[in-house]
């Protein structure tokens, strides 16, 4: 882990995320105090699977028919 003050951090931004892309944690330091972090993104190198549950759910013919009068109540608190 560097620290980087952030003068330097403006000059030499481009280089700094690259290194931070390949792991590296950077500190960015005001008048030498640490203010900052510059570190890699976790997570999102995933690649969604489109459909993964295709064919495991199944839905109800009437799953968008009115609910029963019972229900409604229930909701409203009568």
């Amino acid at each position: 882990m560097r620290m980087v003050n952030i003068h330097a951090a403006k000059t030499q931004l481009s280089r700094l995320v690259e290194a931070a892309a390949a792991g590296e944690e950077i500190i960015i330091a005001k008048s030498g105090k640490p203010v900052d972090r510059l570190g890699p993104l976790a997570g999102l190198g995933r690649v969604r699977r489109l459909g993964i549950l295709a064919g495991k759910l199944h839905v109800p013919e009437d799953f968008d028919a009115p609910l029963p009068d019972e229900v409604i109540e229930a909701f409203e608190g009568r």
